[in-house]
């Protein structure tokens, strides 16, 4: 049309892919979905088990798996019953149109059946294989299947969440499909890189135990720093005392939690001067906050009581706080903190909303349209996500 404007085109549109993962490999296909490869989801013959998942959508036209219908946006399905030799011989010829094949069936099951990667490298010798498995291809737990607790178990994190006079606590939703679906994207990324390099394809093997290990985030570097096995803090920040000082890190507000903690340094001093300036003009502060020289204040050395006696205070103060008062004089007093959001305030965050996030897709499996996160990145302003559900077939 005369004066239109061309739009960049999605950064691997062009691409295709089939994708056999079930709820461990799901997000994967997500992300190249997003990022513009055309992938077609392969089901068994009725549709993907996952489809019942809780919690469970309900629509005019039936019910589906919340976490399905997010996480499988944007692909086209076909079923395919692998268990006989024409749908082995259809997965065959469907390869060999597409550039990368995404599977989390235990190992060996692929090659059990004839469709495996010494098969597939033979014939298309430029496909990529990505494989997600609980503990990855090899090694003395291969083939073991794991659910999301003994994953997050697994990788240590179970560890690390909840009060150290207490049990481990799960997560609340599942993660472990997150961290092994966003970290199997990247390795297909990678190998799509080398491909375009030299011209050969490459078998991604993604254990989700390992890609477990970075929400670890900085707890593996204790042992060698300080000689400690880091234990469950619940709502605390610790090591950063050589007096066994904890400081808080969630606190009660008045209509929910927020995150903020008593830090050192450049930036933490000027965090902590703000909240008692802040507390101060409320009339909250007692003289023992407002007389400590944050100039010089040593996070490291402080002692317990003296931590305990400014977090009572500020514990008092908070609860009277709003997360959105607290957002707003967070950002005007250059505080290190944030709201703990919920779902309903990701739903009305401004700055996702000016980001333009939100798309409405119509989803077949429910008969209505629903409000879904549309894609994460934006190239040349242009944003580039999913806005169908996986229905029908290319």
């Amino acid at each position: 049309m005369a004066g239109s404007v061309e739009q960049t085109p999605a950064p691997l549109s062009g691409l295709r892919a089939l994708d056999l993962t079930g709820e461990l490999g799901w997000l994967l296909g997500r992300i190249l979905a997003d990022v513009g490869v055309e992938v077609q989801k392969i089901d068994p013959p009725g549709g993907d088990p996952g489809r019942n998942m809780e919690p469970v959508l309900e629509g005019p036209n039936g019910s589906v798996s919340a976490s399905w219908v997010a996480y499988n946006m944007g692909k086209s399905r076909l079923d395919l019953d692998l268990g006989t030799v024409e749908g082995r011989e259809r997965f065959l010829e469907l390869a060999g149109e597409v550039d990368f094949i995404l599977e989390s069936e235990e190992p060996g099951v692929l090659d059990d059946l004839g469709i495996g990667w010494s098969i597939l490298h033979e014939r298309y010798p430029s496909l990529i294989l990505t494989s997600v498995t609980p503990y990855g291809q090899d090694g003395p737990l291969a083939g073991v299947p794991a659910s999301d607790l003994e994953l997050m178990s697994a990788g240590g994190a179970v560890w690390l969440t909840g009060d150290a006079d207490r049990p481990p606590v799960r997560m609340t939703l599942p993660q472990s499909i997150c961290w092994a679906g966003s970290y199997a994207a990247v390795g297909t990324l990678i190998a799509h890189h080398h491909r375009q390099i030299t011209g050969q394809g490459q078998h991604v093997d993604m254990s989700a135990q390992a890609g477990l290990l970075p929400a670890l985030v900085h707890a593996p570097s204790f042992f060698d720093l300080l000689g400690e096995n880091p234990l469950r803090a619940g709502g605390y920040l610790v090591g950063r005392n050589i007096n066994g000082a904890a400081m808080r890190n969630i606190w009660p507000c008045r209509d929910g939690y927020v995150t903020w903690a008593i830090y050192g340094g450049a930036a933490g001093r000027q965090s902590n001067r703000g909240m008692v300036e802040w507390m101060d003009d409320n009339g909250m502060a007692p003289e023992s906050l407002k007389s400590v020289d944050w100039s010089t204040f040593d996070v490291a050395t402080v002692t317990l009581a003296e931590v305990s006696e400014m977090e009572a205070a500020i514990a008092a103060f908070l609860e009277t706080v709003s997360k959105a008062e607290f957002l707003e004089q967070a950002d005007a007093r250059r505080l290190l903190g944030y709201v703990v959001s919920t779902a309903a305030d990701i739903a009305a965050d401004e700055q996702l909303e000016a980001r333009q996030v939100w798309s409405e897709s119509f989803v077949p499996e429910l008969g209505q349209t629903l409000r879904f996160p549309d894609g994460w990145l934006k190239i040349d302003g242009i944003r580039h996500g999913v806005a169908s559900s996986a229905s029908g077939g290319m």
